[in-house]
């Protein structure tokens, strides 16, 4: 089954190099940081905060790689999504190099070698790992390449999946007149439309299936993939292509409305991915916020719903929570998953600081609860929509 990661327990390290000292310039690449990065943080695909998603473009030397990349590696839990774009060289020894700005194909030092980057991926905390390789051998650096091992296995990962396009030309790899190299650019594509008749969950190996079809039929280099412990169930977003046309059906009983694919309560484990699921919600109901708060009979307002779904807070209370997402349309059973995700995450956010135990006081204990109450109350208040 296809599934989406948590937003807030997952990273991404984007890398990119467009200008070059030696070898061929790929102005597009720059284009490709900034377009994927958007779609990394927004609601057509993953939905990441912004500042998960980092971009290391024409990095002066691996160590402006390796550090975000580590850091990156140790914060994420769920997935580590990481991107290369620009020129791929083999060394003398077989291995895969990225190249960087001032990388000369005689001096191996002067790039990065993707086993370095590969260990930390090898020891990264996070469950799974998404590499995409947007790279070639390039013809100007040793003017061959492997016939028997392609840019996928090179690059093999354990408990990941992997997506390369190995162009073994500049043409190829970014055309001339082009926004975007040819393989980004047609990644770009799925996530921004969707794959019409495709699942409603964008996983890899659709990406992957499809990529190789578009591709193929434009007379570009055929993408590789290798998969690694089901990696390949892993989505980058909900199929836009596959969303509903019609609002979901008015009903007393939502158990009882069609069968869609709503957001899995179950598969989050921090508040950025319970909100952004939220908004997720609405999206895959086809409803407009007046439709919801009307659905709601008038438990909600239409500024709530725009509220609940754009707030970086955990909703103190469940009760707007419960409305809104039966006024979506989402079933009961699925309700309570919901719920017990939420009671989970408030037993995990520190609602106030730890008392001091530096008081010798008794009083102090019961002046802090009387605090605590009044300012309860008056978050209550203020939040009263919530």
């Amino acid at each position: 089954m296809s599934v989406l990661p948590d937003p807030g327990a997952s990273r991404a390290v984007l890398i990119g190099t467009s200008r070059y000292d030696h070898l061929e310039q790929l102005s597009a690449v720059s284009n490709n940081l900034t377009a994927l990065a958007d779609l990394l943080s927004g609601p057509f695909s993953l939905r990441m905060p912004a500042e998960y998603v980092t971009v290391v473009e024409n990095p002066p030397d691996p160590s402006a790689v390796m550090n975000p990349l580590r850091q990156a590696a140790a914060e994420a839990t769920d997935t580590l999504l990481v991107y290369y774009a620009g020129h791929g060289l083999i060394d003398p020894q077989d291995a895969l190099t990225l190249a960087m700005p001032h990388t000369q194909p005689s001096q191996v030092e002067t790039s990065l070698n993707y086993d370095w980057l590969r260990r930390i991926l090898l020891e990264s905390r996070a469950q799974r790992h998404v590499v995409f390789l947007d790279c070639c051998y390039s013809g100007l650096a040793l003017g061959r390449m492997s016939a028997s091992r392609g840019l996928a296995d090179h690059a093999a990962v354990e408990g990941s999946f992997l997506l390369a396009a190995s162009a073994e030309t500049r043409t190829a790899l970014a055309p001339v007149g082009d926004t975007h190299t040819a393989f980004t650019g047609a990644l770009l594509d799925i996530l921004r439309h969707g794959i019409p008749g495709g699942p409603p969950l964008l996983d890899l190996e659709t990406v992957y299936l499809h990529l190789r079809r578009t591709l193929e039929a434009r007379a570009h280099p055929v993408p590789q993939a290798r998969n690694r412990n089901s990696g390949a169930r892993l989505a980058l977003g909900r199929n836009r292509a596959d969303l509903p046309l019609t609002p979901v059906a008015a009903t007393t009983h939502p158990e009882q409305a069609d069968d869609r694919l709503w957001p899995d309560p179950s598969a989050i484990s921090t508040t950025t991915g319970f909100l952004g699921n939220l908004a997720a919600v609405r999206e895959t109901s086809g409803l407009t916020q007046q439709e919801v708060s009307r659905r709601s009979a008038g438990h909600i307002s239409p500024g709530t719903v725009s509220r609940l779904t754009s707030r970086d807070t955990l909703p103190a209370t469940w009760a707007t929570t419960a409305a809104y997402l039966t006024a979506c349309g989402v079933p009961t059973d699925q309700i309570q998953q919901w719920q017990k995700t939420w009671q989970e995450l408030r037993r995990q956010t520190p609602t106030e600081p730890a008392a001091s135990t530096s008081s010798p006081e008794s009083g102090t204990t019961r002046n802090a609860r009387t605090e605590k109450g009044r300012r309860k109350i008056l978050a209550l208040w203020r939040r009263r929509d919530y």
